[in-house]
């Protein structure tokens, strides 16, 4: 069965970084996009950071601009992406979930590349906790 698994969460402090890894169970399938979106208590998911898988074209929220990165491991199209994320926040706890938009069907538009309602597969989720 196919399915995505996350890795990196943790505790960390205020302004320091984390790096999650995403990748999915089977090397062979292929997603349109990949992503990462985190939901709190109470609140929606929303979209972190997406990367096109054709183009590597990039999607983020404004609110991490400039501190966060999405990338792919192009190695033989493993299917993996990563977030580094710099400069933490504490109203950035939150648990943090890898999705992908299947290969299998039609491929949405760019423009909704990052809404949780495009995708198909999720991970489990890793748990980000900023504080000190």
């Amino acid at each position: 069965q196919l399915h995505l698994v996350e890795s990196g969460g943790g505790l960390v402090q205020p302004g320091g970084s984390l790096r999650l890894s995403c990748a999915a169970s089977r090397f062979s399938e292929n997603f349109w996009y990949m992503g990462w979106f985190r939901q709190a208590p109470g609140k929606e998911r929303e979209g972190v950071s997406c990367i096109s898988s054709r183009d590597g074209s990039t999607n983020y929220a404004d609110s991490v601009k400039g501190r966060f990165t999405i990338s792919r491991d192009n190695a033989k199209n493993t299917n993996t992406v990563y977030l580094q994320m710099n400069s933490l926040k504490p109203e950035e706890n939150a648990g943090y979930y890898c999705g992908g938009v299947g290969s299998w069907r039609t491929m949405p538009a760019t423009s909704v590349m990052c809404v949780p309602s495009q995708y198909d597969l999720w991970g489990q989720g890793t748990q980000v906790t900023v504080s000190s």
